[in-house]
């Protein structure tokens, strides 16, 4: 019985593998966050030295997502293969690098863990079958923007630009919803935070969101049509609101402290794109309007 067969009819199957891929995938991401935001830094610092006319810095080591090799950022130790096994390297090593002892973050095998039991969720949820397989390069991508912007407060472009044409071509074909609603998804998802931004501003001469937000909600658009796009803003700004009061107030922070809104609109938009339409049917039968 040839492969794909197999996958569609014993979906545990599937479901197995996408776990396992999923694992790997998130191990990989935390080379993403750790190592993305240092080469935009460093590529930036090239481009004003370049556009101020400063003089040339010496040559830095290469650095990109595949060099230097992983090592521990206390002592210098390589990370050995069988160091680097999602999840149970962690757990064989009781959370500590195996040269120094200093104490690994517990980021990592939750960036794993997560990612992991993601894809396994998205193989069940959709079946094997190409928007399986595209739901799951959307979802490890929202979950290393989140992750960077919750970090760092950005959003990379080379993550969310190539995320809406990828959105785009797959609705070309009709997986998720028709191209013209795809189309205008993203359309909207960019003016509408641009609009309140630029309202904000005008209101308080302050940037009250972060232009990489109105990517991020277009790239959801792009995925999910402009028909989520209503209620990814409600449930992101509302969990956003909420949960980041608790934080400011646990960190003793002053209000006007930044807060990443990334993560809550990836999360957001996720669930919208999942289960928008059972939700907003659900609220208007709540309401009796249905």
């Amino acid at each position: 019985m040839p492969l794909n067969e197999i996958l569609t009819v014993y979906p545990l199957v599937f479901i197995v593998i996408a776990l396992i891929v999923g694992l790997l995938v998130g191990s990989f991401l935390n080379v993403l966050v750790w190592r993305l935001p240092k080469m935009l830094e460093r590529e930036w610092r090239l481009q004003a030295h370049d556009i101020l006319g400063l003089p040339t810095e010496t040559p830095l080591p290469t650095y990109n997502l595949m060099l230097p090799h992983s090592q521990c950022p206390h002592c210098g130790h390589r990370i050995r293969a069988w160091e680097n096994i999602p999840v149970l390297s962690f757990l064989f090593l009781r959370g500590r690098c195996s040269s120094c002892a200093t104490p690994i973050s517990k980021r990592y095998p939750l960036t794993e863990l997560a990612c992991g039991l993601l894809s396994a969720f998205i193989a069940w949820h959709f079946g094997f079958g190409w928007p399986a397989c595209l739901a799951l390069v959307l979802s490890w991508g929202l979950l290393a923007m989140s992750l960077i912007d919750a970090e760092h407060q950005l959003l990379p472009d080379v993550l969310v630009l190539p995320l809406i044409w990828l959105g785009l071509i797959v609705n070309s074909f009709g997986l998720f919803v028709p191209l013209h609603e795809a189309l205008w998804g993203a359309i909207a998802g960019y003016l509408a935070l641009w609009s309140v931004f630029w309202l904000f501003k005008l209101m308080t001469g302050k940037d009250g969101i972060g232009q990489g937000d109105f990517k991020l909600l277009a790239m959801l658009g792009a995925w999910g049509g402009w028909q989520i796009l209503p209620l990814t803003i409600l449930m992101a700004s509302l969990v956003g609101a909420i949960i980041g009061t608790v934080l400011l107030r646990l960190r003793n922070s002053k209000t006007s402290t930044p807060i990443p809104f990334g993560p809550y609109l990836a999360i957001a938009g996720w669930i919208a794109l999942l289960w928008g339409g059972q939700i907003t049917d659900f609220y208007w039968q709540f309401v009796g309007l249905k």
